[in-house]
């Protein structure tokens, strides 16, 4: 078993970063698994406290030295030969770097292995046996060089000392060189004499200084020969000289003289290189025989060698010649000829050009290691080095000419991810050498950053009826990150649409693309937005993510058909009522429609499709339904029209209706007549070209129409006046209130209107009587009015302030002219014009025929009165007269009578805009031409 011995020494260096050499000491030849040294132990580091602790070499390393990486045991991995592994090197040293990691924190550690020789190896000569002639007249201490004899081994187990065996005539003489190893020669120390002993055969023996000594032996054979009595003298037995090591090949390096003082060929010396001198010698150097100079003959490099020892000898051409030696020492001198050598070992990376170091190191990381070594010698040796390229790294000395990169901040990978730093190693010489390395240090990722949408909020518009799965829309997250880290996917938040179902039955997104698609068809008359939440997460640990909204608006498509509200149809059709007595613009039916669609799609237009009597027109936008031209017998009972209602959507939807309206016997007007007219702030003005020209041909025939009804009227005044009686209009006195015993309140035959002191009560129908028989009883006082009568009736004007007068919203129980609901006497109704009324009683007729010779016509005074006021019709309270009516006779007049109109109002509409244009007239007349009652209803037919 070999004796081990070990022993652990610590360098602390005063810097940032911690960097800690360690020194051991094994022997050469122990056996595979002998413990060097433990680092943990000997580093006071402690592997129980942190189980992450480890210890990893930096640079891949033999296998000659093994380590447990948890705790830093060194151990002997195979047998180590100090003679292989180091030569003749009078240290061995074994280096390498260590980083140990322990609580989170790395520590260089630098071990150095001294390899201890041992005594393994014997001397050796580098022959067996040696001839050497020697004239038997050679002086006494002639010395004779022999054979150097080699050991591998180093130190007190290289060759110590020679011996030769026993002669009388010979001694052996050691000396040391000036590469410290021993040389021998023999020395003649008694006189040779041929003739008594010719040869000699001496044993030499080297012997080293181990324990045991080893010892190797040669022979040497010695021949004495006959003499020649003078041997050449060297000037100088010893010689020193100095060579440069960039000297060229040729170059001279010494010259050596001897001086032979016998004369002819007994007195030529010529010189050579002693026998037997090193292989390294003669390859370097030359002699020249006659002259003696030394020559370079191969380059010397003083790293390699720095100095050579030849034995030079000297010998004449005489017989029997003895020769001479003389030693000469070269030294070489060093020159600047080798630059710097740079050697990096970064810590996580086999390649010695590229370093990793990840994003999340604190400041002050060690990165890499950095070597630097020049084989010069004093100042052409020193190296100065430093580190270019970015300011955050920075060079920190470890030990000796090693160098750490560490790090000055913190790094971000997604800022900067790779940095190409210059290490510049210069040494002192003159000229100065220098080695640049160019040296990459690449940023590992760490998941440091939240993936990004490029929108905090997008909006999409998807048109309803969309086909399920069809693309909507993509989001797009950006991560800075590289690798897993980056990778992003997509996914959606758990979320529910207004009506409750969860937002994944609606939508799905791709988790690779981030495209969204729909799951089903979405309808915009049921939902129309839907908002939700889409995750962008990362691949990374832990994975970070981040969220943005979706906004997705249904876009309305015409897909609903427009529906008929009123009238209410029954197979598509519906029958509506309308008066027999019906005037030209009598506004028949109101069409109400509803799409569910919205917007432009919303919009509906009115439109008569088939209208075979012609007798009837739509508002496109209100669905008014107006007679174009009065009732007559001709148009038949039932008066058939077919409608639509048209959306205005893209491609229009529309749906149709075909509404019979069935003339009744219920006339077109009723006791009370309420007229709104329409303020010119409400009229809505649209003109174009072709209303221009519409509404200037309507003015010309409006004239054209007021001059004829003026001329008409006038003759027809005079005609009736000629034939008016005496009587009065109706051959009866009628009775009044304030004249009860039936005084003529006409104050004159031809005086018919009242003082505007005096005052009435106006009338209301009593129907409870039989529909022939109609009586007209006074209902609550009016307000002070402007009264006209004939024998039997009155008009009044009542204004509005007293709301018991009138109603004007529709009370639903008839179809009187006054209940309908669209009437409207607010004040929004401004600037309104008036016009009266002259209603004539039915009783007033025996027959068909006696209007003609009772007819009276009054001329009535048209007053100015303010806007917003209503007019009712009122009948003075006097007993009525019972005339039985038929529908027939009605007929029959009717159809003889040319009535004279103006224009013709139905139930509460308006006036045409245009007669609010008259509302400045001071006086107007007012013509009754045909006054009548309706055969079934006590309605009156008033003609302007």
């Amino acid at each position: 078993m070999k004796f081990y011995c070990s022993y652990f020494m610590l360098l602390c260096m005063i810097c940032n970063v911690s960097c800690t050499t360690t020194k051991y000491v094994t022997y050469e030849e122990d056996t595979p698994g002998t413990e060097i040294g433990n680092l943990s132990q000997d580093l006071k580091i402690d592997p129980a406290e942190d189980p992450e602790t480890s210890f990893k070499f930096i640079q891949k390393t033999n296998s000659i030295i093994h380590m447990r990486q948890v705790d830093g045991l060194l151990t002997v991995g195979e047998v180590i030969d100090r003679e292989q592994l180091c030569h003749r090197s009078p240290q061995c040293l074994m280096t390498f770097d260590v980083v140990a990691f322990s609580k989170e924190k790395f520590q260089l550690i630098h071990v150095e292995i001294e390899v201890k020789d041992i005594n393994d190896h014997s001397p050796q000569f580098t022959r067996n046996e040696t001839h050497l002639d020697i004239s038997e007249n050679a002086p006494l201490n002639s010395r004779f060089p022999l054979d150097v004899a080699v050991d591998r081994d180093v130190g007190d187990n290289y060759v110590q000392g020679y011996h030769i065996s026993h002669t009388n005539h010979f001694v052996v003489e050691v000396s040391t060189r000036e590469d410290g190893e021993k040389s021998a020669e023999l020395v003649l120390i008694k006189t040779l004499d041929r003739e008594t002993e010719e040869f000699y055969t001496i044993e030499v023996m080297a012997t080293d200084g181990g324990t045991p000594a080893k010892s190797g032996s040669t022979t040497v054979y010695i021949r004495v020969l006959d003499f020649n009595d003078n041997s050449p003298t060297f000037e100088h037995n010893k010689l020193k000289v100095e060579l440069s090591e960039d000297s060229p090949i040729g170059s001279r390096v010494l010259k050596v003289h001897a001086f032979d003082p016998d004369a002819g060929i007994n007195g030529e010396v010529v010189y050579g290189f002693v026998e037997g001198s090193p292989s390294e010698v003669t390859r370097v150097f030359q002699i020249n025989l006659i002259t003696g100079e030394v020559t370079l003959k191969d380059s010397v490099d003083y790293e390699t060698k720095k100095s050579y020892e030849l034995h030079i000898q000297a010998s004449d051409l005489g017989a029997n010649s003895v020769s001479s030696t003389c030693r000469a020492i070269v030294e070489i001198v060093d020159v600047n000829d080798n630059a710097p050598e740079i050697s990096i070992k970064p810590m996580t990376s086999t390649s010695d050009r590229v370093a990793f170091i990840t994003e999340s190191a604190a400041e002050e990381s060690f990165v890499a290691l950095i070597s630097t070594s020049d084989a010069d010698s004093g100042p052409n040796g020193y190296v100065r080095t430093s580190l270019e390229g970015h300011e955050h790294f920075k060079l920190q000395q470890a030990y000796s000419d090693t160098f750490m990169i560490i790090t000055t901040t913190t790094l971000d990978r997604e800022a900067i991810p790779e940095y190409n730093l210059t290490v510049i190693s210069e040494d002192l010489g003159t000229p100065p050498f220098k080695t640049v390395k160019h040296y990459t240090i690449r940023i590992t990722d760490e998941n440091d950053n939240v993936p990004m949408f490029s929108k905090a909020i997008y909006d999409v518009s998807v048109i309803e009826n969309n086909i399920p799965g069809s693309y909507m829309t993509t989001v797009v997250a950006r991560d800075l990150d590289v690798g897993k880290n980056g990778k992003v996917s997509y996914s959606l938040i758990d979320s529910k649409t207004p009506d409750g179902s969860p937002i994944s039955t609606f939508v799905s997104i791709d988790p690779h693309s981030g495209s969204l698609y729909t799951l089903r068809t979405f309808n915009f008359e049921t939902l129309k937005e839907v908002e939700f939440a889409v995750k962008a997460s990362d691949k990374g640990f832990p994975p970070l993510s981040s969220t943005t909204l979706i906004q997705i608006r249904v876009v309305d498509e015409n897909d609903n058909f427009p529906y008929f509200t009123y009238p209410v149809l029954r197979n598509n059709s519906a029958d509506v009522p309308i008066p027999f007595n019906a005037q030209s613009g009598y506004l028949s039916l109101r069409l109400t429609a509803q799409d569910e669609d919205s917007g432009l799609n919303s919009e509906l237009s009115f439109h008569i499709l088939e209208d075979d009597a012609k007798l009837f027109s739509v508002g496109k936008n209100s669905g008014e339904i107006v007679l174009k031209r009065k009732l007559t017998t001709q148009c038949g009972e039932v008066l058939q029209i077919k409608v639509s209602v048209v959306d205005n959507g893209r491609e229009p939807l529309s749906s149709t209706a075909t509404v019979r309206f069935v003339v009744t016997d219920t006339g077109a007007q009723e006791n009370q007549v309420v007229i709104l007219l329409r303020s010119k702030d409400e009229e809505t003005l649209e003109f174009d070209v072709w209303t221009a020209v519409i509404i200037g041909f309507a003015g010309c025939c409006v004239l054209l129409l007021a001059a004829i009804i003026i001329l008409t009227v006038i003759c027809t005044i005079k005609r009736r006046r000629r034939n008016f009686g005496r009587d009065g209009l109706y051959g009866s006195t009628p009775l009044s209130k304030n004249n009860p015993g039936g005084s003529n309140i006409y104050g004159g035959p031809n005086a018919f209107l009242r003082s505007e002191g005096d005052s009435m009560q106006p009338l209301y129908e009593d129907k409870s009587l039989d529909f022939e028989e109609k009586l007209f009883l006074p209902c609550k006082p009016f307000e002070q009015t402007f009264l006209w009568q004939d024998e039997k009736y009155c008009l009044q004007r009542s204004g509005t302030s007293n709301t018991d007068q009138l109603s004007v919203k529709d009370s639903g129980k008839g179809d009187s002219d006054f209940n309908d609901s669209d009437s409207d006497i607010s004040g929004a109704a401004q600037k309104r014009g008036l016009t009266t009324f002259q209603p004539v009683a039915r009783g007033a007729f025996n027959s068909a025929g006696d209007w003609k010779s009772k007819a009276h016509f009054t001329q009535t005074r048209n007053m100015h009165i303010p806007p917003g006021s209503a007019y009712t019709i009122g009948f003075a309270p006097a007993p009525l007269y019972n005339t039985h009516v038929t529908p027939r006779s009605w007929r029959d007049s009717h159809s003889k009578t040319n009535m004279l109109n103006a224009q013709t109002f139905s139930r509460t509409g308006t006036l045409p805009s245009y007669s609010a244009h008259h509302t400045g007239v001071e006086e107007q007349i007012v013509t009754v031409k045909d006054a009548f009652l309706v055969s079934d209803s006590s309605e009156v037919a008033t003609t302007f």
